[in-house]
C-alpha cells in the first residue's frame, strides 16, 4: 500500500531548533568571551548558568508571546472574514470562484462549489481563511507547549559549552574541551537538522558550525582585546 511520507510535528522542531541553536553558540560565545578575558573557571560558571536561566527564560516567554500573537491574528482574520460575508457577500462568492479556477476548475464548476459553500457560512468561512488568508487555527495549547520545548531546550543546548568549566580550574583549558564539545555538539545538531528538514546534511550541518565558531570567535577576540 502506498504511503505518504510528510514532515510531522513541525512546531515541535522548530521549536527544539531554536532553543538549541541558541542554547549553543549564546552561552558557548559567553564562556569563550570570559575565557579570553582570562577570567577564573568558577566565575565562567556562575555567569554561565547565570545567563542560561535568563536565557531559557526570556525565549520561552518569547515562544508563548509568539503563539498567543498567532492565536490573536487568526481570531481577528476569522472575525473579519464573517462580518465581510455577511456585509459583501457576493463579492466574497467571486473572490471563491477565483480561487477555485486558480485551482484549474471551470466556472461551471465554480459555480456549483460557490453555491453549496456559500449555504454554510462556518464552512465558507474556513474556507476563506485556508485558501485566501493562507491561515490555519493554532493549537490553542501551542504557546504553552512552544515555550516549554524553547525553554528546555535552551538550557540543554547550553548546558554542553559550559560543563568542561565544572571539571577545571584553568579558564583556557576549559575553552579548549568546550571548543571541541561544543564544534561536536554542533555539526550533530546542525545534520540531525537538516535531516529532519529533508536539506542536505553536510552543508547544513558546516553551517551550524561556522556560526557558532564565529560567535564564540567575535566574544574571544572582544573580550582578549579589552581586557
Amino acid at each position: 500500500m502506498h504511503q505518504e511520507k510528510h514532515f510531522q510535528s513541525s512546531e515541535l522542531i522548530r521549536d527544539m531548533i531554536i532553543g538549541v541553536a541558541d542554547g549553543l553558540t549564546v552561552p558557548f560565545a559567553l564562556a569563550a568571551g570570559l575565557s579570553g578575558a582570562a577570567v577564573a573557571s568558577s566565575l565562567i560558571t556562575t555567569a554561565g548558568l547565570a545567563e542560561i536561566a535568563a536565557g531559557s527564560i526570556a525565549m520561552g516567554l518569547g515562544g508563548y508571546l509568539a503563539g498567543v500573537t498567532d492565536g490573536q491574528h487568526y481570531q481577528s482574520e476569522l472575525q473579519r472574514e464573517h462580518d465581510e460575508i455577511r456585509e459583501f457577500p457576493e463579492k466574497e462568492k467571486e473572490e471563491v470562484a477565483e480561487i477555485l479556477t486558480a485551482f484549474g476548475l471551470s466556472p461551471s464548476s465554480s459555480q456549483i462549489v460557490v453555491k453549496e459553500l456559500s449555504q454554510d457560512k462556518d464552512k465558507w468561512v474556513n474556507f476563506m481563511m485556508r485558501f485566501e488568508l493562507g491561515l490555519e487555527e493554532p493549537d490553542k495549547s501551542q504557546a504553552g507547549r512552544s515555550a516549554l520545548t524553547i525553554g528546555l531546550s535552551y538550557i540543554v543546548g547550553g548546558l554542553i559549552p559550559l560543563a568542561p568549566y565544572f571539571f577545571t580550574q584553568s579558564s583556557e583549558r576549559g575553552l579548549m574541551i568546550s571548543f571541541s564539545l561544543t564544534v561536536l555538539a554542533l555539526f550533530l545538531f546542525g545534520a540531525l537538522k537538516s535531516k529532519a528538514m529533508q536539506q542536505p546534511v553536510l552543508s547544513g550541518a558546516l553551517k551550524v558550525v561556522m556560526i557558532g565558531i564565529l560567535a564564540a570567535v567575535a566574544a574571544f577576540g572582544i573580550a582578549r582585546w579589552v581586557a
